[in-house]
C-alpha cells in the first residue's frame, strides 16, 4: 500500500496547548497524515506520530468506527519513545454497515503502509471495541490464507485469503470487553416481544420494573433465578433477530438470482428487491443488569451504563448500541451467536505479548468478563492490571487523578520490557 498526500506538522489539534502537560505530545512530536487505499478498494487514513528517536517499533491504536487520532494513550506512547500510528476506519462513526471481515482490510492497509515505512515492529493496542478487531486481526493474520475465513456471516466473500496481512509482534487491550456481540448479548432487552414495537414489553422479564427487582441508583437488587432467566431470553432475542437478518438476505439472494436468470426479462419486482439492502432498527439495548445491580460482578463502577445514569432514557432513547444495522452488519457485528470477532473465539489464537488494562469503574467491562478475556489469551507472556478509572480511563471521583495516566505510565512501561530500543 502507498500512501497519497501527506502532510507533517509539529503537533496534532487535540494536543496543542500553550503549557505542557501529560496529555500533549512531546515537544518536536511529527505529525504524518495518510491517506489509504485497501485492497477492496476503500478509502481509509491515518496519522503517524514520531518523535526524535522513534525506532524500529510502532505502536498502532484503532477501533472499528471511532475516531482515534486524538486518544489519550498516544502522548505516552510517544513520550516512551516509540511511534504511534492512529488509525481511522472506512466508516467513522457509522457502524450501519460495518462488517468486521472487511474491517480487516482496513487493518491491513495501515499495517502494509508502515512496513512500508521501515517499522519492523508492530504492536496493536485496542480500545474497548478496537480489542476485538485487533485480536480477530491477530488470529487471521497468523494463519495460511487458505485457512482463513472466506465468507461473512452473511455469505459475502471476504477476499482475506489473498489479503497482504503484516504480522503482528504484541498486542495490548485497554477497557476490553469481550467483543461488540458478546457486549450487546449482554445488555439486549429481552422483555421486547415486538421488535416492531419499540414500547412493546413482557413485564416477566422487564429490567426496570419493581416487581423483578429494580429499585433505582440504591437498592436494586435482582433475584439470582430472575437472573438465569432474563439471561436465557437475551440469547433467544438475538437468535430471533439473526434468523429475521437471514430471511431478509436470503430473500433479496433469491430476487438476484431470479434478475440473472431472467435477464432483459426480469420483473421490475424483482430487480427492486434484488437492488434493496434493508436497514433494521435494535430498540432497547442498553439493560445489562449489571448496570443497575451493582452487587452482580462488584467492582467500583457507578449505576448506569455508559449512555448514562437513567436506564429509561438510555435504553429507549434513539442512541444505543446497533440501533441501527443492515443485516449483514447485524451478523457480523453485533449477534453473539454469529459474529467472528468475539474475543472467546480469537483470544485463544494469540500467542504475542499481550498487556491487558482493566478499569475497575468500567460499566461495560466487567471484572468476571476481563478475567476470562486474560485466561483465554493463549500467550504465555501475558500481563494484566487494574487501574481506578471508567471505561474511558477518566477518575472516578473528584480530586482523584484520572486512570489513563497510570494506564500510560504502565503502557510505558510494558512497552520498554517487551520491545526494548
Amino acid at each position: 500500500m502507498s500512501a497519497s498526500s501527506p502532510s507533517s506538522t509539529q503537533a496534532t489539534a487535540g494536543f496543542l496547548n500553550t503549557d505542557w502537560n501529560p496529555r500533549d505530545v512531546p515537544p518536536g512530536t511529527v505529525t504524518t497524515n495518510v491517506t489509504l487505499r485497501t485492497a477492496d478498494g476503500a478509502a481509509t487514513g491515518g496519522s503517524l506520530y514520531q518523535g526524535a528517536t522513534p525506532g524500529d517499533t510502532v505502536v498502532c491504536v484503532m477501533h472499528p468506527r471511532e475516531f482515534m487520532a486524538c486518544h489519550y494513550l498516544i502522548p505516552d506512547i510517544v513520550g516512551a519513545g516509540y511511534a504511534a500510528w492512529s488509525q481511522s476506519p472506512r466508516s467513522v462513526g457509522n457502524d450501519l454497515r460495518l462488517e468486521h471481515e472487511f474491517a480487516l482490510h482496513d487493518v491491513a492497509a495501515g499495517l502494509s503502509y508502515l512496513k512500508s515505512r521501515g517499522f519492523r515492529r508492530i504492536v496493536l493496542l485496542g480500545n474497548s471495541g478496537g480489542a476485538g478487531l485487533y485480536a480477530f486481526y491477530a488470529q487471521q493474520s497468523a494463519l495460511p490464507g487458505a485457512q482463513r475465513i472466506a465468507r461473512t456471516p452473511a455469505g459475502k466473500p471476504t477476499r482475506l485469503a489473498e489479503l497482504d496481512m503484516p504480522a503482528v509482534d504484541g498486542l495490548v487491550f485497554v477497557g476490553p470487553h469481550p467483543g461488540q456481540g458478546a457486549l450487546l448479548l449482554n445488555c439486549i432487552d429481552p422483555s421486547v416481544t415486538d421488535e416492531a414495537d419499540p414500547l412493546s414489553v413482557d413485564p416477566s422479564l422487564d429490567p426496570l420494573d419493581p416487581a423483578n427487582g429494580y429499585a433505582g441508583p440504591k437498592g436494586t437488587r435482582y433475584p439470582a433465578a430472575f437472573v438465569e432467566r432474563y439471561r436465557a431470553a437475551q440469547r433467544e432475542r438475538v437468535a430471533r433477530i439473526d434468523a429475521a437478518t437471514r430471511e431478509l438476505i436470503g430473500r433479496r439472494l433469491a430476487a438476484r438470482q431470479r434478475v440473472k436468470d431472467a435477464g432483459a426479462d426480469a420483473t421490475a419486482e424483482d430487480r427492486r428487491l434484488a437492488a434493496h439492502t434493508p436497514i433494521i432498527n435494535v430498540w432497547r439495548t442498553d439493560a445489562d443488569l449489571r448496570c443497575f445491580d451493582l452487587s452482580l460482578d462488584p467492582s467500583d463502577r457507578k449505576f448506569g451504563s455508559l449512555w448514562g445514569g437513567d436506564p429509561f432514557a438510555s435504553n429507549f432513547g434513539a442512541v444505543g448500541f446497533a440501533r441501527q444495522c443492515t443485516p449483514e452488519s447485524w451478523l457480523s457485528t453485533w449477534s453473539a451467536l454469529s459474529s467472528n470477532a468475539s474475543l472467546a473465539r480469537t483470544a485463544p489464537a494469540l500467542t504475542q505479548p499481550v498487556l491487558v488494562v482493566e478499569y475497575t469503574g468500567d460499566q461495560a467491562c466487567f471484572p468476571l468478563d476481563v478475567a476470562r478475556i486474560v485466561e483465554s489469551i493463549g500467550s504465555t507472556h501475558k500481563t494484566h492490571h487494574r487501574v481506578r478509572g471508567d471505561h474511558h480511563g477518566r477518575a472516578l471521583s473528584a480530586g482523584e487523578a484520572p486512570g489513563r495516566l497510570d494506564a500510560g505510565r504502565l503502557l510505558a512501561a510494558w512497552l520498554r520490557d517487551t520491545f526494548p530500543a
